[in-house]
């Protein structure tokens, strides 16, 4: 039965019924549900609006509901949404004294304050996984302190690095990450019920009492804005596709890192795939998904800031759309971070192969200048030595550190500490400021992960 039949003479059209209808997905919060229903049943009891007998009786009534969907005694059907499906499953048990449970409040409150447990919860879920991950990528940071590799910009081979650096940028997004999702959390944390459809309700309830009973620190200040505000969803798209946009950086790379053209990087089998025609194959296909999921969750973020872009005061149906949303967000964020952990905990980096491309790609090609400037030649005229320097090296087929010192004198004046000069762990342990990458600032950026993840 509807909750609102009674202003009704005829059914609704069923295809509009099924149009109408959220509970194929909205199923998903009863226990928010429940649980936002006892709080609220427990202060009517309380402030003597129902009778505190019947309020018991409910709450009792509402837990073994709880406990027999988790069980698979009792399946979600038949209801427009969830509310009205433990409405009706708790009156079809206890028959009137079950229709008292809505008083004080509206069905409008009442989603409000169940993607708010729901959230709540979930960001809690995404922020636990953000940071095993960051742990997992701190591990390989700290293993790999003096595993030498090329630092790109533009794609293009620039100056040499550690593997600890390039791990440890990652972590770093992921802290950001982790702190959105705790600032999401602190916007998520308000409690809505009580505002009823929009003007609040005038029984004498007692809001902050079921704030306490569900652990929400705070209520909201306007009912108008309770109902129809869904900015913490937005927040918490928002953060999502944050945290996807780091994952698919990441991801790229280790795509293009595990090319034959590369070799940086080897997937184990149990995160890759092959190929039904090639037998050679080796797929990074987890990384590929998390690619193209990234633009999936924008999507959500997107269709839910159209959704909410033209709607005036108070709750419109419009708002019925956040849930789908949020729910896919959430489902692929927890899914890609469980699966990226796993892949990065499992693959194997070609030492050897990341020393030849630093040595190989004229990466110290900077440090090369600075030599000049430590003898006195100002560093834009070393800059257009070392660029012609490099030119001689392709053209001949050379390295900068296969060259002889006599090709090197052809071009400035070099001797022979420019082969110590221009070696990558050289370059590497000059550099020492807070954020670079030498083993001592890398120890002490892993240290402050550590830190920070506890």
């Amino acid at each position: 039965m509807k909750l609102w039949y009674g202003r009704f003479q005829s059914n609704v059209n069923e295809a509009a019924d099924s149009f109408n209808s959220s509970l194929s997905f909205d199923k998903r919060l009863y226990a928010c549900d429940i649980a936002g229903s006892k709080a609220h049943c427990t202060m009517l009891g309380e402030c003597n609006i129902i009778p505190d007998e019947d309020a018991k009786l409910i709450v009792k009534t509402l837990d073994e509901i709880l406990n027999d969907i988790n069980n698979g005694k009792c399946e979600i059907k038949d209801a427009e949404d969830i509310h009205s499906f433990v409405e009706n499953e708790l009156v079809s048990r206890i028959g009137a004294i079950g229709k008292k449970l809505h008083t004080g409040r509206s069905r409008n409150d009442q989603v409000a304050l169940d993607i708010r447990l729901y959230l709540r919860d979930a960001a809690d879920d995404i922020v636990a996984l953000l940071k095993q991950f960051a742990s997992t990528l701190t591990d390989i940071a700290e293993n790999n302190l003096n595993t030498v590799m090329p630092a790109f910009t533009h794609l293009q081979k620039a100056q040499p690095t550690t593997l600890a650096h390039h791990m440890a940028a990652y972590a770093e997004m992921l802290l950001r990450d982790i702190s959105r999702f705790e600032e999401t959390k602190t916007r998520i944390n308000v409690m809505p019920l009580g505002s009823g459809a929009c003007t609040s309700t005038p029984y004498p309830i007692n809001r902050q009492r079921v704030a306490e009973l569900l652990n929400f620190p705070v209520i909201t200040a306007n009912s108008m804005d309770a109902v129809s505000d869904r900015d913490f969803v937005l927040d918490f798209l928002y953060s999502a596709s944050v945290a996807m946009m780091h994952l698919s950086r990441l991801s790229e790379e280790i795509i293009i890192w595990s090319s034959d053209d590369y070799k940086y990087i080897e997937l184990s089998d149990g995160y890759s795939t092959g190929s039904s025609i090639m037998p050679q194959k080796k797929n990074p296909d987890m990384n590929e998904l998390i690619r193209g999921k990234t633009g999936r969750v924008y999507g959500d973020l997107m269709s839910l800031l159209t959704v909410m872009k033209g709607i005036p005061l108070a709750y419109d149906k419009d708002m019925q759309e956040d849930k789908e949303c949020v729910f896919d967000a959430y489902d692929t964020l927890k899914a890609s971070l469980i699966v990226i952990n796993g892949l990065m905990k499992e693959a194997k980096f070609n030492v050897t192969r990341l020393r030849e491309c630093t040595d190989g790609g004229f990466t110290s090609a900077t440090e090369c200048a600075d030599y000049l400037v430590g003898k006195g030649v100002p560093f834009r005229d070393a800059h257009a030595i070392v660029g012609r320097l490099v030119i001689y090296c392709i053209e001949n087929g050379k390295t900068m550190q296969s060259l002889t010192l006599d090709e090197y004198k052809k071009f400035g004046d070099f001797d022979e500490g420019i082969y110590e000069a221009i070696k990558a762990e050289t370059a590497i342990m000059r550099r020492t400021a807070p954020g670079a990458p030498s083993p001592d600032s890398m120890k002490a950026e892993i240290k402050q992960l550590r830190k920070q993840l506890k």
